[in-house]
């Protein structure tokens, strides 16, 4: 569906999507850039930090570059091998969104429970088998979500009150065995959803029981400020989800469930760079020294000198420090 029907909105569309898609793209690539070119960022968090923005990356690149075109073309036609890759890929990046939200507060816990055997505990090896569990999980659960849809038999000419393939609304369009793809929806939902959630929950539950054990208030400020960003960011993930769910759930209008979702899809991942880098001082710190870096203008060599054996005076000669 389109965002809006008016002739008169749809260039105001068009720049408003393809400026947020730009500042996203670009917010989470300079995260990842300002994270690999510190050595001092080269921690689990900061990892785990690296794969949440390119996850946001994938997240929005299934669905916003699809509605710029649409906007362009006037044509909200999508084919069905498309509409599959597109929900494929939407559920795969949401799912990685989770779990490493997920894994990120487990770094917390650990950090903040364990401190002295933090780096035993959170060793490369252990970081890297999470990374490689979450995408693998969340490959899983994509894969089964489009083998149910795949089993659907009226998907000819069906008009999805949505502005890219949402899977809620695709998963309900199964006519022959609703059983099966209900046992099959909420079996998913339940491990890749309401286990995470209590991954996180029990995270925080023992990070706020170990703050209050801390006898000084700097040290508590401290130790929240460590989880600040990215409790904000599991809030607003979670907090447009459910908003997601509860709109298809209650049957509101079309265009407030394209709203909701919009929010979901655009909205929480262009935020994301901003949470992490406005509230954490070695982010800020990484970003002014990539920035300054990039901004440096290189002074371009010029090779003096003379017939061979003669001598040169380099007292007055100024040289680039790039030479």
């Amino acid at each position: 569906m389109d965002f809006s029907e008016d002739p008169y909105l749809q260039p105001l569309l068009f720049g408003l999507f393809l400026s947020m898609y730009l500042v996203t793209v670009l917010g989470n690539l300079l995260i990842i850039l300002a994270v690999t070119s510190d050595s001092h960022l080269h921690t689990p968090m900061y990892f785990f930090l690296c794969s949440l923005s390119l996850a946001n990356v994938g997240f929005i690149s299934t669905t916003v570059p699809k509605m710029i075109v649409d906007i362009f073309t006037h044509s909200t036609v999508i084919s069905y091998a498309g509409c599959l890759t597109q929900m494929f890929m939407f559920i795969l990046f949401a799912c990685m969104d989770d779990f490493l939200l997920t894994v990120m507060a487990y770094d917390r816990f650990v950090a903040i429970c364990h401190p002295l055997h933090y780096h035993v505990i959170m060793n490369p090896h252990r970081c890297g088998f999470l990374l490689l569990l979450s995408f693998t999980a969340s490959l899983l659960d994509s894969l089964m979500q489009n083998l149910v849809v795949l089993r659907v038999a009226c998907f000819s000419g069906v008009e999805i009150s949505n502005l890219f393939c949402d899977p809620s609304q695709l998963l309900n369009l199964n006519c022959s065995d609703t059983f099966s793809s209900d046992i099959v929806i909420y079996l998913i939902g339940i491990i890749y959803g309401f286990l995470p959630m209590s991954g996180i929950f029990f995270s925080y539950s023992q990070i706020v029981s170990s703050i209050l054990r801390v006898p000084s208030i700097g040290g508590r400020c401290k130790a929240f400020s460590t989880c600040g960003s990215h409790l904000t960011v599991v809030c607003l993930f979670y907090g447009t989800g459910i908003g997601v769910y509860l709109s298809s759930t209650f049957s509101l209008s079309a265009w407030k469930c394209a709203v909701a979702s919009l929010v979901y899809t655009v909205v929480t991942p262009m935020l994301n760079p901003f949470i992490y880098s406005l509230r954490n001082k070695d982010m800020k710190r990484a970003m002014r020294r990539l920035l300054s870096s990039a901004a440096v203008v290189p002074v371009p060599c010029i090779w003096i000198g003379g017939e061979k054996g003669e001598k040169i005076n380099t007292v007055d000669l100024q040289f680039s420090p790039t030479c």
